[in-house]
């Protein structure tokens, strides 16, 4: 055993040659860093915080290995390199398939590598191993013959099959609910997305929690100086820490509801303003925030990865027609979202339900688009956002099969087409927003001294200006407005002639 505690240079270029997978997190972050017309050229927006992204990686897979290693030079540097499992219970096998390649990406934009994937048929999960016996023996054969570090199960294990398989394969074992709270713990930027994803890691770990070794036993408890005088056992290392995270989570909770309020503040602002809001929601990975650049020229981050963007992004607005509203950007959704992530970033999918209309948007590329439909409308109703109007946003439309738009178009009655990338389609879209956005409820007829020009101002602002003269006596305005501006702008309705 060597007395350094580093590797040498030509050891680092050895490990680089015999371990070419190695090379992946610098081929990642080159891929970042370096421009290209052919592929940043047509990016939409700025990309503010690109470079930021590029500028820090995570270094996955230091150490992956169930024993407790001490020596650092025994430790095996290296990518994750993951095994697929999945269980199919119901639907057909494409179903099946389709699942473990979305999965597949999720392992991808953990920063893993993924090495081979199998799926089982199976009436229902089993309890001790989610396999079975007899599979996980073939699952740790494959590992074996792969040098798989890791086993990503498509499902959430209990904590029972976790410590069941991970006794069998000899590698570590994680689940779908763990890989997402993983995604979302290395792209949240905000302060409010750092605490939701903090609280959910916390709500999934903790029943969760294991000990090694001594780490078990109790402390003692009770008498003078411990020892024998003691009046019994106190709490166990794994009770102490599971009694601290309680605590962490009821502290971080109070956090979230007080950023939550300043949340609320900024909206009661837009409501007293009357400025109608807009939320764009979908599946993740469907071109969400390309959407919102392509509208408002946001800058907001644009990558081909599952949840590259986290935290909510609000932008100003303009109809075609000159009424202003608000674009908000929501974070994507997946099947079989955790339910831990739904409760945390509740706060945040409240832009959802407090909008007046939202831009449903699906990837008519995906293989299948009309589960990722029913997968976001199902996220939709557990933050009650059921009644508010929806226009089914069909994105990719350049890259999408003609048949499958044709199919989408056709069971969607409030739907359209677009290409985010290219721009097709994106004017009509803001016509059809135009349409959709509630209107003000009172029409009138008002001439308006000069001397209360505000009044003026507040009709273009908060209502919709049909026709506008300048006379003599003062502006002779015709909008549509709300009731508490009508009644302002009633002294000045000319009176009916005979």
């Amino acid at each position: 055993m060597t007395s350094s505690s580093s590797p040498s240079q030509a050891a680092q270029r050895a490990f680089a040659q015999n371990n070419p997978e190695g090379l992946r997190a610098d081929a990642l972050m080159e891929e970042d860093v370096a421009w290209s017309f052919e592929i940043d050229g047509e990016r939409d927006g700025d990309q503010f915080d690109r470079s930021e992204r590029a500028a820090l990686r995570r270094v996955a897979g230091l150490s992956t290995e169930l024993e407790d290693v001490t020596e650092v030079e025994y430790r095996q540097l290296r990518l994750e390199r993951v095994v697929l499992v999945g269980v199919w219970t119901t639907g057909t096998a494409q179903d099946a398939e389709n699942s473990l390649a979305e999965l597949a990406a999720l392992a991808e934009t953990a920063g893993a590598l993924v090495l081979d994937g199998v799926i089982q048929r199976r009436d229902k999960p089993d309890a001790a191993t989610y396999i079975g016996s007899g599979k996980a023996d073939e699952l740790r054969d494959i590992v074996l013959e792969s040098g798989a570090d890791t086993v990503i199960c498509d499902g959430e294990l209990s904590p029972g099959q976790l410590i069941h398989l991970e006794d069998v394969v000899k590698v570590k074992v994680i689940d779908r609910t763990a890989l997402i709270l993983d995604i979302f713990a290395q792209h949240a930027k905000s302060r409010e997305g750092k605490a939701q994803v903090a609280l959910a890691q916390m709500q999934y770990m903790l029943p969760r929690l294991r000990g090694w070794g001594q780490s078990l036993s109790r402390q003692m408890g009770g008498g003078k100086g411990g020892g024998l005088a003691t009046r019994g056992p106190g709490e166990t290392k794994i009770e102490t820490d599971r009694r601290r995270i309680r605590e962490k989570m009821a502290k971080m909770r109070r956090e979230i509801a007080e950023m939550k309020t300043g949340r609320e503040i900024k909206r009661q602002e837009r409501r007293r303003n009357k400025v109608p809001s807009v939320a764009i929601a979908g599946y993740t990975n469907a071109g969400k925030s390309s959407l919102l650049n392509r509208l408002t020229g946001a800058g907001v981050l644009v990558e081909n990865a599952l949840f590259a963007t986290l935290d909510p992004t609000v932008r100003r607005a303009e109809t075609p027609s000159g009424r202003l509203y608000t674009l908000a950007d929501t974070v994507g959704f997946v099947r079989h979202l955790p339910h831990h992530l739904v409760e945390a970033f509740r706060s945040t999918m409240e832009e959802v339900g407090d909008s007046d209309l939202i831009l449903h948007v699906v990837d008519g590329s995906h293989p299948a688009p009309e589960e990722q439909l029913a997968a976001v409308r199902e996220v939709i109703r557990d933050v009650g956002a059921t009644n508010v109007p929806e226009i089914v946003v069909i994105n990719k439309a350049d890259a999408a099969d003609p048949l499958t738009l044709q199919r989408l178009l056709r069971i969607e009655k409030r739907s359209i087409a677009v290409s985010a990338r290219s721009g097709q389609g994106i004017q009509e879209l803001l016509a059809l927003i135009d349409n959709e956005l509630p209107r003000p409820s009172v029409e009138i007829e008002a001439l308006v001294p000069y001397t209360h020009g505000k009044l003026v101002a507040r009709a273009h602002t908060e209502g919709e200006v049909i026709s506008e003269e300048h006379t003599p006596e003062g502006t002779l305005l015709k909008a549509r407005v709300h009731e508490e501006l009508a009644a302002d702008l009633a002294p000045y309705v000319p009176a009916p002639t005979a």
